[in-house]
């Protein structure tokens, strides 16, 4: 697929028990804990229909793990987010600090403490408490692993693609009381390689032809001058490397005199620069085509399930308020309780007012390629902005003139989520009651694509890859107005952007992504459709 995590549908994470965890854990203790309980979900299903085990994970290989907990005051946690991004609430805008954050729905310090003594008493090294105290980082050999976690390892080959993994053979479990709070252990497998977006095939170009321009971009969606993103700032996850030679090469060609990029390397970073360049390079340089002095920073992370939550959470560390992803995959590739760790993250950032845009895939309809309708994740996570895609066109003046759903767009309806309060004015029966995906789009096309210059070359290059940047843009470009205006972040963006209903919107009536037709109003196609720049942040405003 194309930039895209495989993840399996989402469960009811287990309620939060008040047990007290034994005061002590001896290093050196012979037997594990008597009582324990699983981490219910967090295995791979159906690995011998699929793959062959071929043996046990060497003893001694080193292997990292992110330990995700349950928040504290969970439903009280949902309705906070759900107050303070509504526009028609009295807590609109009013986010909370990290601090505020881990104080209201963080584990406690002794919560903490205790998960950290059992870790270090199964001889693992605790390497990471991040802000929020809802992930601990942690490393040690395999059978260190094995101890702690009450599972095994083996290793595996993949029946379709050839490719050798390890995973769990079982559920991890814990000690009951550290169990209660903990909601997935990332890391126990490594079946799930992420695959970048873009087209893995592009044109080269001599110079900038063939792809739209950031004048055409900007014009298209009425981008007015006045606004360029200036101190604004703006996060990409990436799991591939780029040169900055190739950012600069694009800057100077349509004198944008864009900040560089700054590179944060989350766990080591993403390793070698390997076939993801094209779509780091396509995120960066759409981002500087729309908002071109916004303060863009790379997060590069291994290309891993702890790896991604891990960058996820260093986003919402450093507390960017604006992030595009283009890399993810069909809801059915990863473990249950993964996912519910990814959410959790992207819930934690929608209260400190973070906005996340993803990509919602480039397989129409059917995101999982097996013949039947499926949607992208994380694009259908209920606390990010699903992106499609479409093919624009503008006129010889560069004005909006006409858009049509693009056939590779990914949309339909999630089988993991339950469709949120925000959306159910919208509910189509196709959806049955379950989230609905994208919630709004922009120009994907591969022909005309983007204009971009990668690898050495100009290229064309389409996919919602480019389509997500081009939401972030507007969102920094967004913020930058309402700085000015004395007014909050746009956070997490869909209850705004639904109780618009349509206003500042390209309503996008044609076109087909396979299984859904646009239509007018929210379509599965399109979402909302395109941003009028201008008119939405208008309404935004208020």
């Amino acid at each position: 697929m194309k930039s895209r995590l495989k993840l399996l549908g989402l469960v009811t994470v287990p309620a939060l028990l008040a047990a007290a965890v034994p005061a002590a854990y001896a290093a050196n203790a012979a037997e594990p804990h008597a009582t324990r309980a699983a981490i219910t979900g967090d295995v791979l299903k159906g690995l011998s229909k699929d793959a062959t085990r071929t043996g046990n994970v060497a003893a001694g290989k080193r292997i990292s793990v992110a330990i995700s907990l349950t928040p504290r005051n969970d439903k009280a946690l949902d309705t906070f987010v759900a107050k303070v991004s509504d526009p028609r609430s009295g807590s609109y805008g009013h986010y909370l600090t990290k601090r505020q954050f881990a104080a209201r729905f963080g584990r406690t310090d002794a919560e903490i403490k205790q998960l950290k003594d059992y870790l270090r008493a199964q001889g693992l090294t605790v390497t990471a408490v991040h802000s929020g105290n809802l992930l601990v980082d942690a490393k040690g050999t395999a059978a260190q692993l094995q101890k702690a976690f009450g599972t095994k390892l083996s290793t595996w080959k993949d029946a379709r693609s050839g490719r050798s993994f390890y995973a769990n053979d079982s559920a991890p479990t814990l000690p009951t009381a550290i169990a209660s709070l903990v909601s997935d252990v990332a890391g126990l497998n490594n079946r799930t390689q992420l695959h970048h977006q873009a087209p893995s095939t592009v044109t080269p170009h001599n110079g900038p032809g063939g792809g739209y321009t950031p004048a055409q971009l900007k014009g298209g969606y009425n981008v007015s001058g006045t606004y360029t993103g200036s101190g604004q700032n703006i996060a990409l996850i990436e799991f591939d490397g780029f040169q900055q030679s190739n950012i600069t090469a694009y800057d100077n060609n349509y004198s944008l005199g864009s900040p560089t990029p700054a590179v944060k390397k989350v766990d080591g970073g993403s390793g070698a620069l390997g076939d993801g360049q094209v779509e780091v390079e396509l995120d960066i340089e759409v981002l500087h085509a729309i908002a071109p002095k916004a303060n863009v920073t790379v997060f590069e992370g291994p290309n891993s399930d702890a790896g991604e939550v891990d960058t996820y959470q260093a986003i919402v560390d450093a507390g960017i308020p604006t992030t595009s992803i283009s890399w993810g995959a069909a809801e059915s590739a990863r473990t249950t309780s993964n996912i519910n760790a990814v959410d959790a993250v992207f819930k934690a950032g929608a209260a400190q007012g973070l906005g996340f845009y993803a990509a919602s895939g480039d397989d129409g309809s059917d995101d999982a390629g097996d013949g039947g309708t499926s949607v992208d994740y994380p694009a259908s996570d209920p606390y990010v902005t699903g992106v499609g895609g479409t093919k624009l066109t503008v006129t010889s003046s560069n004005a909006w003139s006409k858009e049509v759903a693009w056939s590779g767009g990914g949309g339909g309806k999630s089988s993991v989520f339950k469709i949120p309060s925000w959306q159910t004015a919208v509910q189509k029966s196709a959806g049955g009651g379950f989230r609905q995906v994208p919630d709004v789009s922009a120009h994907a096309n591969p022909s005309p694509g983007v204009s971009i210059y990668s690898q050495g070359s100009w290229s064309s290059v389409g996919g919602t890859s480019a389509a997500a940047p081009e939401w972030a843009a507007f969102a920094a470009l967004y913020n930058q107005q309402a700085k000015a205006a004395g007014k909050a972040n746009l956070g997490f963006a869909n209850p705004a952007l639904y109780s618009a209903s349509g206003t500042g919107f390209h309503d996008i009536t044609s076109g087909s992504n396979g299984a859904y037709s646009a239509a007018s109003g929210w379509d599965f196609t399109t979402g909302w459709g395109s941003y009028n720049a201008a008119t939405l942040a208008s309404k935004l405003l208020g």
